[in-house]
């Protein structure tokens, strides 16, 4: 798995224990920009939902925001290690949920997560490795206060829409290189670097496809199990974020069997190659020892050799030889192998 920090997006301000935003909101609107100690305080208010951002934080912030909502230390310890497989996982009344996020890095994918920590007035977003920003989506959900006034778990939706989002950027690309791939197969074969780089692509969709899986499981309980923080009206748009993972799944399986189709082509290809050049080889061999037997059958320096008195012998032989080898072209380039 690769794993890279990306640069911070030019929006987002990371301080050094790795805290990006804390903000309240009332009604979908901003009411204020708080500090860790006084989530606490803001989220218990009716009407108050607190967004917390978090990037690759130090232990101790994700202390702190554990004795303000009261986290389970389970869920603390995987936030902090970032080395989990897509799950969701209740606590009480509270939602833990991790997602495996994707971009592409010099031409790899490379793979990061994000944690979030969803409950009564508030969700905390935790992201590790390789993940885009999530100013964009705060920036959105802030720009439709209508929308944002449903609580934290349209914010979650928010997030894991975002999520499911970016991996189709990544799949563009692959597809694109899948692309050109397949031209070079068809029009003169693939070397040796080639069939290497398209060994690595099915490598990393498949790791991909191992990240996005299981992220259906997670959205399909968010549609169907009644979870707590999760009202019945926001359950379409978690089907339709379900339905959109589903169409990346396809996605993916339809590269990976077109890399298998590329590789075994690039391997037919090869072979009917190897194959035609046996073929010419075999050709020419065939017509060369057409004149290595008949000199080799003069260069006996036998005493009594009946050929050897005739006047123009040299030049029947001569003869014998061109037209046999002429015959034997003639014969080879209509079957096509030469």
């Amino acid at each position: 798995m690769n794993v890279a920090s990306p640069a911070v997006s030019p929006v987002e301000t990371v301080s050094s224990e790795g805290l990006v935003a804390a903000s309240v909101y009332v009604d979908g609107r901003r009411v204020a920009n708080i500090a860790i100690d006084e989530a606490s305080g803001w989220r218990s208010k009716p009407g108050h939902v607190v967004w917390i951002g978090l990037h690759e934080p130090h232990m101790s912030l994700l202390q702190g925001v554990q004795r303000q909502f009261e986290l389970h230390d389970l869920a603390i310890e995987d936030a902090d290690h970032a080395h989990q497989r897509p799950k969701i996982e209740q606590y009480g009344d509270a939602l833990f949920i991790v997602a495996r996020t994707a971009q592409l890095v010099e031409g790899d994918i490379a793979f990061g997560e994000t944690h979030l920590f969803v409950g009564e007035g508030y969700l905390v977003s935790v992201r590790h490795g390789a993940s885009t920003s999530y100013a964009p989506v705060r920036g959105r959900c802030e720009s439709c206060p209508r929308a944002l006034a449903r609580g934290e778990d349209y914010i979650l939706y928010a997030i894991l829409d975002f999520i499911v989002d970016n991996y189709s950027p990544v799949l563009e690309a692959i597809q694109e290189e899948v692309e050109e791939m397949e031209k070079l197969v068809l029009a003169n074969g693939m070397t040796r670097e080639q069939i290497e780089r398209l060994y690595s692509l099915r490598r990393d969709l498949l790791r991909l496809r191992n990240a996005v899986g299981p992220l259906v499981e997670v959205c399909r309980r968010l549609e169907h199990d009644n979870l707590p923080m999760v009202r019945p009206t926001m359950q379409p748009l978690f089907r339709d974020v379900t339905d959109h993972v589903r169409t990346i799944q396809e996605q993916i399986d339809s590269l990976r069997e077109v890399l298998a189709f590329a590789f075994e082509a690039s391997l037919l290809v090869g072979q009917a190659q190897e194959t035609a050049i046996s073929k010419k080889l075999a050709s020419w061999l065939a017509i060369i020892a057409v004149p290595t037997a008949i000199a080799g059958l003069y260069g006996m320096n036998f005493k009594y050799m009946p050929e050897l008195e005739l006047k123009y012998g040299y030049y029947v032989v001569l003869g014998v030889i061109a037209v046999a080898c002429a015959t034997l072209f003639y014969r080879f380039r209509k079957a096509g192998w030469l």
